[in-house]
C-alpha cells in the first residue's frame, strides 16, 4: 500500500516543462552543443528570458559555434487571463540571422508565440520545442536532448521520398526479378507464367 506523501503532487511535479530538442549535420564532429545540460532539467525562474547564443556571459545556454550569433535567440515565459497555462514568446535576437518558426521568418527583435510544438530554425540548426502545461507559476522547467535525424522530418515540413510503384505492382528497374521458372518453384503457379507458357 502507498503511503499518502507518494500519492500527493507537489509543485515540482507541476512545473510546466520545455522539451528542447536539437540538430545540427555536423554536431558529432563539432560537438557545438556540449556546453548544454543533455540529460538533465534544469529550473528556471518564469519572469527571466532564457537565452540562446554563443556568449555564455550573456546566454542562459550557449553554443560552441562560432558562426551563431553573440545572443541567438530568447525565449520568454507569459500569462494570460484567460489561461492558467504558463505559454512562452520566441524573440529573434541576432541581427544578421534569420530565425524560422514553423516556416514563418522573424526579423531583429521580432517576437511570436510559441505554439505547444514548434520547430525552430536558424543556419544549419533545428530545434524542436514541445511544451508539456504544468500548473506552477513562478518557475517552469527545461530539458535537452541532441536528435540523429532533423526534427523537421517529424513535422508535416519533410516529406519522404519514396519509390513509386507502377501499376503492373513491380517497382521498376530497382528491384531484380527472379526468372520465371525461379519464381514458379518459390511462389507456386501465377496466372502470368501459365499464359506465358500457353502462348508461347
Amino acid at each position: 500500500m502507498m503511503n499518502v506523501s507518494q500519492t500527493m503532487e507537489t509543485e515540482e511535479d507541476l512545473l510546466t516543462r520545455l522539451h528542447i530538442k536539437l540538430y545540427h549535420p555536423q554536431q558529432s564532429c563539432k560537438g557545438f552543443f556540449g556546453l548544454l545540460p543533455l540529460g538533465n532539467n534544469s529550473k528556471h525562474s518564469a519572469d527571466e528570458p532564457l537565452r540562446l547564443g554563443r556568449d555564455p556571459q550573456a546566454c542562459t545556454f550557449s553554443l560552441l559555434d562560432s558562426r551563431v550569433s553573440r545572443k541567438q535567440l530568447a525565449l520568454h515565459a507569459y500569462r494570460t487571463a484567460q489561461s492558467p497555462d504558463l505559454l512562452f514568446t520566441v524573440q529573434n535576437l541576432s541581427q544578421r540571422g534569420r530565425l524560422s518558426v514553423n516556416s514563418s521568418a522573424l526579423g531583429y527583435l521580432e517576437r511570436m508565440d510559441l505554439p505547444d510544438k514548434a520547430l525552430i530554425q536558424f543556419g544549419e540548426y533545428e530545434i524542436l520545442i514541445c511544451r508539456e502545461s504544468g500548473e506552477a507559476k513562478g518557475s517552469f522547467e527545461v530539458d535537452f536532448e541532441v536528435l540523429a535525424v532533423p526534427p523537421s522530418r517529424e513535422t508535416c515540413m519533410w516529406v519522404p521520398s519514396m519509390t513509386p510503384v507502377m501499376e503492373t505492382g513491380s517497382s521498376g528497374m530497382n528491384s531484380p526479378s527472379l526468372p520465371g521458372d525461379l519464381r514458379v518453384g518459390l511462389l507456386g503457379p501465377l496466372e502470368t507464367d501459365e499464359t506465358l507458357m500457353y502462348n508461347s
